[in-house]
């Protein structure tokens, strides 16, 4: 009996190896000789054959999305496998890729497949990044990836199916990290709290202007990220990678911000403020970038080079591990005792530019064979490498002093619900209570015309602010500043702050006067008013001589009585958010 048992163990163990065998996950991408990338259904048993297959690799289900299907992370361990709340505390570097956020773009949806499965097969990459968590989101929009077709990217040279931009809502999710409209976003901050990534990388396909290279970077704005991590970026993990993609012959250069004009003109770094990926995951003081393969490449050469750069990012956060965790672990301090936080940039002018030396194609503008105008034609038979502008420094255009804690009245669920999501601690009063603190009112702001992503975004937007003593009741919410998610905190609760909750709409309540009055009946009033106050009437009478489309204009003057008087709602164009400073 134990001769045969050990038997059927060694015949179970052979059946295994032998199936193992036989599934050697070549890809469609591989199939296809470079020319097609896979469905979603596809993608997703690719990685639960793998993580069937190989201890090192775990898969998940993570969250919900628009189209009512999970999100899945996989992660590489050369420990076996993992479990989900070990990865925030891991000694290892963890390193977060995510694909499909727009399907078409499908580079990365490829790469990272051949990337995982090349890595566990291979004893000598196993070893390589046995200090590394690798994490891949295989396709974070789903929705648009089942919305396959051969036409919406009318740009692109390849694959010949792919996705489509929009997610199921047609929502475009690299513009939903912070306002969270959408199920995606949430459940990708689900994952991302989950991680706490060291390194996160995004992989998209670029459109713009043409030239020799079929791949490029964009790091996050490292004046806007800040500190060491900001220095980090621009002068060790950047030129790192440019010199690694240089020893593979694969010239890489910043992401080409060019739209309309040439690369000669010189162009200026792409400001990713936290609508976007990495503008999000900065919040959190991860280091962040995107890969922008160039469209009119081949596809099988973008998904080759996204491959080779996703290995070389691999190899710099291996060999520079320890500087990472060091350079991560007190930024939060370090910001927070400077005591003032940007939170709008501009180029800096007084900064010269960087000099690239551009690999480009010449272009002029010729006679459009389509319309009667001019159209701008790159010729690749006319390639130079010319050194061009790179306006890659910002300044701040407006600093806040930090605060002790914001505190946010209650009933603004929308707003709450998003601090859960992204793991803001916050306490609530347990009686009323009446402190000192700063007011916000809305003193002025642009708006859109046009619908943008599901909003009518507000933005140059300024504020008045004012102390004073401030009943708050029970619930209303305490939210500290010094924690992981200080800066999530400012960017989000300052309304002058680039993608701030205001410009995102959650407060347009505060913008609509509720009560008002009738003229007829408040002229009375308002000359009662003037004998009284002699404050307003004061600046009632200089405003008269000093405007004189006010002095033409009725229904103004009784206005202005009317908004310095008891009966103006004091809630009118006041932010529900009030800053402490004891």
């Amino acid at each position: 009996m134990k001769k045969l048992g050990i038997l059927l163990l060694a015949l179970s163990c052979l059946t295994c190896q032998q199936k193992n065998s036989n599934n050697n996950f070549i890809t469609q991408f591989e199939k296809s000789g470079g020319t097609e990338t896979s469905e979603y259904i596809d993608v997703i048993s690719y990685y639960k054959q793998l993580s069937n297959s190989y201890p090192e690799i775990s898969f998940f289900e993570m969250g919900e999305t628009d189209a009512g299907l999970p999100l899945h992370i996989v992660v590489f361990n050369t420990d076996g496998k993992t479990q989900l709340n070990s990865i925030k505390n891991s000694s290892k570097n963890s390193v977060l890729i995510n694909n499909g956020i727009h399907p078409g773009e499908s580079d990365g949806i490829d790469a990272s497949m051949l990337l995982l499965r090349d890595i566990v097969q291979n004893d000598s990459l196993k070893k390589s990044y046995q200090n590394t968590l690798i994490v891949v989101i295989p396709i974070y929009n789903i929705g648009g990836s089942l919305n396959r077709n051969s036409h919406t990217r009318a740009n692109q040279n390849g694959p010949k199916e792919y996705g489509f931009r929009g997610n199921t809502r047609n929502y475009d999710l690299n513009r939903d990290f912070v306002k969270q409209d959408t199920k995606n976003a949430a459940a990708f901050a689900e994952i991302f709290h989950t991680i706490e990534p060291d390194v996160f990388i995004d992989n998209h396909v670029s459109n713009g202007a043409d030239y020799q290279y079929a791949i490029s970077h964009l790091f996050t704005q490292h004046n806007k990220l800040g500190g060491a991590l900001g220095k980090f970026i621009e002068t060790q993990m950047r030129p790192a990678l440019e010199s690694s993609m240089m020893q593979k012959k694969i010239p890489i250069t910043p992401y080409v911000n060019v739209w309309g004009g040439t690369p000669k003109e010189g162009w200026s770094q792409f400001y990713d403020s936290p609508r976007y990926s990495t503008g999000y995951t900065t919040l959190f003081n991860t280091l962040g970038m995107m890969v922008e393969t160039h469209m009119l490449k081949p596809y099988k050469i973008r998904v080759e080079q996204t491959y080779e750069l996703l290995l070389s990012m691999l190899d710099f956060t291996e060999e520079r591990s320890v500087d990472i965790k060091i350079v991560r672990k007190n930024a939060i301090d370090k910001i927070l005792k400077k005591k003032i936080y940007p939170i709008t940039f501009e180029i800096n002018p007084k900064k010269d530019p960087s000099v690239i030396q551009f690999r480009g194609y010449e272009g002029e503008i010729i006679d459009s064979k389509v319309t009667n105008g001019k159209r701008l034609l790159y010729d690749a038979s006319k390639p130079y490498l010319e050194p061009v502008d790179y306006f890659n420094e910002y300044r701040p255009t407006k600093e806040i002093t930090i605060p002790k804690a914001y505190i946010l009245k209650q009933g603004w669920h929308r707003v709450v619900e998003r601090l859960k999501n992204n793991q803001i601690f916050y306490t609530q009063f347990k009686k009323d209570t009446t402190l000192v603190v700063e007011t916000l009112h809305i003193d002025d702001y642009k708006t859109r015309t046009s619908a943008y992503e599901g909003h009518y975004l507000h933005y140059n937007t300024s504020v008045k602010i004012d102390s004073n003593a401030v009943h708050f009741s029970k619930g209303d919410l305490y939210i500290p500043v010094h924690q992981k998610g200080a800066r999530y905190i400012m960017e989000t609760l300052e309304p002058e702050a680039t993608d701030s909750f205001f410009n995102w709409n959650f407060f347009d309540s505060v913008l609509q006067q509720k009560e008002g009055y009738s003229g007829y009946v408040f002229e009375d009033v308002a000359e009662q008013i003037l004998k009284e106050n002699t404050t307003i009437k004061d600046a009632f009478e200089a405003k008269m001589v000093t405007d004189k489309d006010f002095e033409k204009n009725p229904r103004a003057q009784l206005n202005f009585i009317y908004k310095r008087s008891l009966h103006y709602e004091k809630a009118h164009l006041l932010l529900p958010i009030y800053k402490a400073y004891e």
